[in-house]
């Protein structure tokens, strides 16, 4: 698996993601869903750009759906390509499993 290679600044990868979260967010006013029930539904920009990130290294490694430990390995690839972006990394890591404990 191939490391990150950095693509763009922070600042470019955070405003990408900051237009498409917008644009989300207009296609499900536009679709009538009140926004107090759908925004804690939606990433953070910073999470969007991690995942981002992490879909360009699954499509890299020919779309393979990566184990527990080679997800892990990504994400971390990503915080020590991106510092900025290392406590997101955790925090998704965190998430991930605290849901692989309850189901």
């Amino acid at each position: 698996m191939a490391g990150v290679r950095r693509r763009a600044s922070l600042e470019v990868l955070r405003a990408e993601a900051g237009d498409e979260l917008g644009s989300v967010v207009l296609e499900r006013l536009r679709a009538g869903e009140d926004p107090w029930e759908f925004m804690q539904e939606l990433p953070t920009v910073d999470e969007l750009v991690v995942l981002t990130l992490r879909a360009e290294l699954i499509r890299a490694d020919n779309a393979r759906r990566p184990t527990p430990e080679v997800d892990y390995r990504m994400l971390r690839q990503i915080a020590l390509a991106y510092p900025a972006l290392s406590a997101t990394v955790w925090s998704l890591l965190d998430a991930e499993r605290t849901r692989r404990r309850t189901a």
